[in-house]
């Protein structure tokens, strides 16, 4: 062996070692990325790999033959698949070596687990023979046939066959047939999506058809989803849908669909209706309510206060004489009063010059309103015999009805009674309630 042949051995050598060592380079392990599970869910229920393992995925593509590539994709698939209730499947399809079959299902349809899709890819090892796709999508009906729910079916490979030469008028369109065939078998619960490996013009439009037969889906090339960026985005759109949160326009924690008061203002408190609350029931929500503690059953107003008609501050519900006399002084169940601590001494029925003002104030109001007709009604405490008592409330009665007259108004106006001590308006057990019961009313009949 001369010098020269001697050195070119060697360069041949050290070449072969050198690709050899490029070629066993460790690949930088690819990192899947999380899916955000917020605004989305899960669409599907099944799903079904077919991975091409006929003979054109023995071509090389990218430095390494299409079959591995399509292998890698699918992993990669499988490992950005968050956690998930699925049932999976793995068809390929290629002659085998020992049944002659042309596809077979590899793994499930099964409770679909990371692990087990994982090992099943590892035993699709070689690609050969001329297999058509049609085989394997027909077969899949078979595979999906009890699938309870909504499926993806995912195609991986070049959708290459033969020796077809491009032009859509020879294009190879059994897998389309078969497709098209598989869609109408399962109708809506069906989505087909293509993973084309390589970039064969004949092959996009193989895919593309196939995809477009199963109305819902797409098809993807293998490159532009091999990153996990681009695999997230292909995950999300096979495996959730978008979900359309119902809208909260008055933002108030109640969806619109819901919301039976849908513009609430801002910060109010509502039920789960939606509706401002109303602590009373009165019909006036608690942020309007400027009496939010109205008995049930009252008639209020605008601002939820009890209805008071003749404007003498104290309620319907508790007015007694719900038509006194707009000025008139009233006392805690809105009659007109002239109150005893004012006008009248213990055991006395004289008028004290302290009580003119309050009957000035009758005589004023009953000369503006000429039409009054009413009572005027004496009542004393319970100090003495009841007979002492009704007689003291007589004379008290009389004696505001003097001043009246006195003053201008005409006598016939007027009924006089007295009620001796049977209508203490507070406990007799007390100097104050004792007071409040030396009284003389006026009550208005018309």
């Amino acid at each position: 062996m001369t010098k020269h042949v001697c050195k070119g051995l060697f360069f041949a050598v050290m070449g072969l070692l050198l690709v050899g060592c490029a070629a066993q380079k460790p690949q930088t392990p690819f990192q899947p990325q999380a899916l955000q599970a917020g605004g989305y869910g899960q669409k599907v229920d099944n799903f079904l790999v077919i991975l091409d393992a006929s003979g054109s995925m023995a071509e090389a593509y990218k430095g390494q033959k299409k079959l591995d590539y399509a292998k890698q994709i699918v992993s990669r698939m499988n490992q950005t698949i968050p956690d998930l209730k699925l049932t999976g499947g793995l068809r390929e399809f290629s002659p085998s070596l020992w049944s002659g079959e042309l596809t077979s299902l590899v793994y499930g349809q099964t409770a679909y687990s990371k692990a087990g899709l994982e090992d099943a890819l590892q035993q699709v090892k070689r690609a050969g023979g001329h297999t058509p796709l049609a085989v394997a999508i027909d077969a899949a009906g078979d595979d999906l046939a009890s699938a309870r729910g909504d499926i993806a079916l995912i195609i991986v490979g070049d959708g290459e066959h033969g020796d077809i030469a491009l032009g859509e008028s020879n294009m190879d369109r059994a897998p389309v047939v078969a497709a098209e065939n598989l869609k109408s078998l399962f109708g809506d619960r069906l989505c087909i999506y293509t993973v084309q490996v390589g970039d064969s013009a004949t092959g996009k439009w193989v895919m593309e058809q196939v995809a477009r037969a199963g109305q819902c889906g797409f098809m993807a090339n293998a490159d532009d989803i091999a990153s996990a960026d681009g695999m997230a985005d292909f995950v999300e759109k096979v495996f959730f849908a978008k979900v359309r949160r119902p809208m909260d326009s008055d933002g108030d924690g109640v969806t619109d669909d819901l919301d039976r008061c849908p513009n609430t203002p801002k910060g109010v408190k509502v039920d789960a209706r939606g509706c401002p609350l109303d602590t009373d029931g009165d019909g006036v929500p608690d942020h309007l309510d400027q009496c939010p503690d109205t008995p049930k059953g009252v008639k209020v107003d605008k601002q939820g206060c009890p209805i008071d008609t003749d404007g003498d501050g104290v309620p319907d519900y508790l007015d007694e004489c719900p038509d006194t006399p707009k000025g008139a002084t009233v006392n805690s169940v809105g009659c007109w009063a002239l109150k005893g601590v004012v006008l009248f001494g213990v055991n006395k029925s004289e008028l004290k010059p302290a009580a003119y003002p309050l009957l000035d104030e009758v005589v004023s109001i009953m000369k503006k309103n000429p039409d009054i007709r009413g009572f005027i009604e004496g009542h004393t405490d319970s100090t003495g015999s009841e007979a002492y008592n009704q007689q003291l409330s007589e004379k008290r009665a009389r004696a505001v009805e003097a001043y009246i007259e006195s003053h201008g108004i005409d006598r016939a106006r007027f009924s006089v009674k007295g009620y001796g001590e049977t209508k203490p308006l507070a406990p007799n057990d007390t100097p104050e309630g004792r007071q409040e019961n030396r009284r003389v009313e006026l009550r208005r009949t018309r």
